[in-house]
């Protein structure tokens, strides 16, 4: 299974102020951890919302909402993705995570990523195959 581990923004975060070295040196050494696990599939900080855009969809209608967005507890700072058995076992490797933020609280938010089994038989085995051309495409472009 694969999970997302998703750090909650903080105002820190927000008004872009970057990490101490000590906190560096932990979070490398915990991604460390993670990648001689085989657990870590993809991980990285995310920017500012002022830096970032929204696009709102209204049926056929796109509105483009720039940043930076009012309510930071809702925004993500940075992620992990991570391949593990089960939620359990993610939530015991966030538990081990340092601090995100050099003070103060911070949260990580840790949600399942969907896989093809999980769309049922809408999923139809025609999509399946185009899905798994795309993922080799990706994977040869990078």
């Amino acid at each position: 299974m694969r999970f997302v581990a998703m750090v909650r923004a903080s105002r820190a975060s927000e008004a872009g102020e970057m990490p101490s070295e000590k906190l560096l040196t932990e979070m490398t050494r915990f991604n460390e951890e993670l990648v001689k696990a085989g657990v870590l599939l993809a991980g990285e900080g995310l920017h500012p919302s002022k830096n970032g855009a929204r696009v709102r969809y209204e049926g056929d209608k796109r509105t483009v909402i720039d940043g930076p967005f009012a309510e930071t507890k809702e925004l993500i700072a940075g992620f992990w993705l991570l391949q593990v058995a089960s939620l359990e076992e993610a939530i015991e490797w966030m538990k081990r995570c340092p601090n995100p933020f050099d003070e103060g609280t911070s949260e990580i938010e840790i949600r399942r990523v969907f896989e093809a089994d999980d769309f049922g038989e809408e999923f139809t085995p025609e999509l399946r195959e185009q899905e798994a051309q795309l993922r080799a495409k990706m994977a040869d472009s990078h």
